[in-house]
């Protein structure tokens, strides 16, 4: 079992023993002593450790003299409860959980940076700083998103990392697309779109060197059970359940996202990035014919999609003629 480095606010590894525990006997009352017996605290630890879960909307009822009890599967995104689905892959053993952080990525950027092995993901249940791409802030609800990043230490040349922002947008479509029937689009190059409101970013930075990677963390926010947004933000974004009218599992979810995301670093790794290229060509609405708005950090123009180049960068046929490869920017559907 792999040691997990010490990080501050990482949940305490008794509380996700006593989550598992209680998730493990639904609707059986188990004893204070019992627990406390169990997980190796106090009796008081487990009511205050309850009280914990309790505020991050856990079920959690008790019984006086009789002990605890859980009335619905939980829906927290505990190591206990991962793992056992995580079996065989790259992530089993290698989860970090928080109640409460910043921003998942920059916990992942510090974990790399200590020698945190391939495979390493940070999840929280809440983010107070986070933030996607040119210094944007995401919405990060308490209990209501996926909020997560994935460390990777990928043998590729620094040029190929964007190639993994695609991998992470094609692994994210499909766990949605299984889970929900739904359909995402994708904008080039890292947001998910429902109706054409967004409700997935991707941020994805890297430690490398001239010639090779060092470590990539993806990060990725999912508006997965947000009853309704900010007014500023609702007619650009939008969750899974309102899409769908129903609350959606996150364990569920951030399994399939994990078990595709590796499936598709794979096939790259593997099979080069013809793969993925072709299958964002099949997927995203935006690849060809889409006109579009691009804002870079020199200029503003518009134009025409054509498709993604073999490294994964966006064509676009600009309105005065010319054909502009598109490395970073922000990219909007024009009018």
């Amino acid at each position: 079992m792999a040691r997990l480095l010490a990080i501050p606010g990482r949940t305490d590894s008794r509380i996700d023993r006593l989550m598992t525990l209680l998730a493990s006997r639904p609707m059986l009352v188990i004893s204070g002593a019992r627990i406390a017996r169990e997980i190796g605290v106090t009796r008081y630890a487990v009511w205050r450790w309850v009280e914990k879960l309790r505020s991050t909307g856990v079920k959690v009822k008790g019984h006086t003299g009789a002990g605890y009890r859980i009335e619905e599967a939980p829906d927290v995104l505990v190591p206990g409860l991962l793992n056992p689905r995580l079996r065989g892959t790259i992530f089993h053993n290698n989860l970090y959980h928080f109640f409460k952080a910043g921003s998942t990525n920059d916990i992942a950027l510090e974990l790399g940076h200590r020698g945190a092995p391939h495979g390493t993901v940070v999840i929280a249940e809440e983010q107070t700083a986070g933030r996607g791409r040119v210094g944007r802030s995401w919405h990060s609800e308490k209990a209501s998103g996926i909020y997560v990043s994935v460390l990777l230490r990928p043998t590729l040349a620094p040029a190929a990392a964007p190639m993994l922002t695609l991998v992470a947008g094609l692994a994210a479509a499909a766990a949605v697309e299984q889970q929900t029937g739904l359909a995402p689009d994708i904008r080039w190059p890292n947001d998910l779109l429902l109706g054409g409101r967004k409700f997935t970013g991707i941020l994805t930075e890297m430690h490398a060197e001239p010639d090779r990677i060092q470590f990539v963390v993806i990060g990725l926010g999912m508006n997965a059970n947000h009853e309704r947004l900010p007014d500023d933000l609702a007619s650009l974004a939008t969750s899974l359940r309102i899409e769908t009218g129903r609350p959606q599992s996150r364990l569920e979810l951030l399994v399939r996202l994990l078990l595709e995301l590796e499936r598709y670093y794979n096939r790259f790794m593997t099979e080069g990035p013809g793969v993925i290229v072709e299958r964002f060509h099949k997927v995203s609405s935006f690849a060809r014919g889409k006109r579009i708005r691009v804002e870079t950090a020199t200029e503003t123009f518009t134009g025409t999609t054509e498709g993604l180049e073999p490294s994964g960068l966006l064509r676009v046929r600009r309105d005065d003629g010319g054909v502009e490869t598109v490395v970073s920017g922000t990219v909007r559907e024009a009018p």
